[in-house]
């Protein structure tokens, strides 16, 4: 107990001695003193890090440093028995009771990991853009820490793609400020390409017809669309070809204008000539969508005739246009009063007709 009393006692009388001399001699070096918060940037805490004015003892390390990008603390009677072992005496504690200590570290967020990766393989062996890809990694890198002087980019070292099996194997180098050899990381897994496709939210029946509650929108793999994956303006208002399953994919193939006429629907038959239009029941032989060419029977005659659909429930028929009368005829006739003969309007009327049907 004498004897700690003793040695605190020297240290004050050695901290005032300095003082009084730094003010005595400006040109004398300041006294020592604790710093509250410390930075490091490798994994030793150096006493020139804690302390202010340490002299030729700055360089002397004295503990190890906390965790890449984590804050530590060290208590102040613990840092002066550590200074007196290193004949570094007459320290001003400031009253500080505990330095923190943090080390500062480059992180790498998983995420730009992850990009990095997909634009290092991009158009690698059949694969398509950065932006398509889809990686699932052997182990998930998460966010990576490095050492603060770790400041070069990602540069890709190795790198390999199998397209039979998607295997991907990349290993980058990082270049550090103090010189030594650059950080490597090695990262595996597969990578798969993927389209935005329209996916069904419910079984589908054949000529059932897509609305918006039915279709979602999800990446897939390349592979599993084909081609020609269909998109939610393609697959909404479309009429299906085949059954088709909830979660599945939906490809262009898959789809088909929706049908406006079906058949044994009764539907409008429309004979349209210039200068007549005439409207006629029929009904449809057989299915058609807009502008497909379909067989329809006449309800009056009974006749089968052909037509195109024109919108839902309409078939147009485009008869002939009658042939040109004489000029004499087209006119009319003059006779012996000199007043014109009427024109049989109702007549070519019939004919169209007849021959319509």
């Amino acid at each position: 107990m004498i004897a700690r009393t003793f040695l605190t006692a020297i240290a004050l009388l050695a901290a005032q001695a300095t003082a009084a001399l730094a003010q005595a001699r400006p040109d004398l070096i300041e006294a020592p003193a604790l710093r509250a918060a410390v930075t490091v940037t490798g994994d030793l805490v150096r006493i020139g890090d804690i302390i202010d004015n340490a002299g030729s003892a700055a360089q002397i390390a004295i503990y190890r440093a906390p965790d890449l990008g984590t804050t530590g603390s060290l208590p102040v009677a613990q840092v002066l028995t550590t200074l007196r072992s290193h004949q570094v005496i007459g320290v001003d504690t400031r009253d500080l009771k505990e330095i923190s200590v943090t080390r500062l570290a480059r992180t790498l967020a998983g995420k730009d990991i992850e990009a990095q990766i997909a634009r290092t393989l991009e158009r690698k062996n059949g694969l398509g853009e950065a932006a398509n890809l889809s990686l699932t990694f052997d182990r998930d890198p998460g966010d990576i820490r490095l050492d603060a002087s770790n400041t070069g980019d990602m540069q890709a070292t190795i790198t390999r793609f199998d397209p039979r099996n998607g295997r991907f194997d990349v290993t980058f180098e990082i270049s550090n400020e103090s010189g030594t050899a650059p950080t490597k990381l090695r990262f595996t897994g597969s990578a798969v390409e993927t389209v935005e496709a329209a996916v069904l939210a419910r079984g589908i029946e054949r000529n059932e017809v897509l609305k918006s509650s039915d279709v979602m929108i999800e990446r897939r793999p390349k592979a599993e669309v084909g081609s020609d994956p269909a998109t939610r303006d393609r697959a909404v208002g479309m009429q299906a070809r085949r059954p088709l399953r909830a979660g599945q994919a939906v490809r262009v193939a898959d789809l088909a204008k929706p049908d406006l006429v079906q058949r044994d629907q009764n539907v409008t038959l429309i004979y349209e000539t210039p200068g007549l239009y005439l409207t006629v029941r029929g009904k449809a032989l057989e299915n058609g969508t807009e502008g497909d060419v379909v067989n329809v029977m006449n309800l009056q005659s009974k006749r089968t005739i052909s037509g195109t659909v024109t919108g839902r429930g309409q078939v147009s028929i485009t008869a002939a246009a009658p042939r040109p009368a004489a000029a004499a005829d087209a006119t009319s006739s003059l006779g012996a009063s000199g007043q014109a003969a009427p024109v049989a309007v109702a007549n070519a009327g019939s004919s169209v007709a007849q021959k319509a049907e």
